[in-house]
């Protein structure tokens, strides 16, 4: 399902500041909400999505930048999960943006240095069997 970026911030409790921009949120559960470009990601092992982006490539200055910054710095520190959104460009005939949001994997974040981050996506599932796993023992 196609969603305006506001209704995809909603769909995980988060508002953004920027209806049109905006990057991050914080979500009402404590999770950051990130709004991921389809040009960042790879997959850097089986059932791993990696998402990794610089501040500096075009938000480092901007209100957005400094936002994004402060909800990285938060989630590096207290270990926070990480709910993603997707945007796309439209066809240039068309144009617009299209939202979706990927409610059935988790990020965890792997890198922070102020401006170059990591964030390794992975499915609700692996990580419950990950979780249960390590009680187990």
């Amino acid at each position: 399902m196609n969603l305006n970026l506001a209704d995809a911030f909603a769909k995980f409790g988060a508002k953004t500041g920027n209806r049109v921009r905006g990057r991050s949120a914080m979500a009402a559960d404590g999770a950051l909400v990130l709004n991921c470009s389809k040009s960042c990601f790879a997959h850097p092992s089986r059932g791993v999505l990696r998402y990794e982006d610089r501040l500096s490539k075009e938000l480092a200055d901007t209100k957005e930048g400094e936002l994004l910054s402060q909800h990285l710095t938060l989630a590096r520190d207290g270990a926070l999960p990480v709910r993603m959104i997707v945007t796309s460009i439209g066809d240039s005939g068309r144009g617009g943006r299209s939202c979706h949001v990927r409610s059935d994997l988790i990020g965890k974040m792997v890198k922070f240095d102020g401006d170059h981050f990591i964030i390794d996506f992975t499915r609700r599932e692996e990580m419950v069997e990950t979780v249960t796993a390590i009680r187990r023992k």
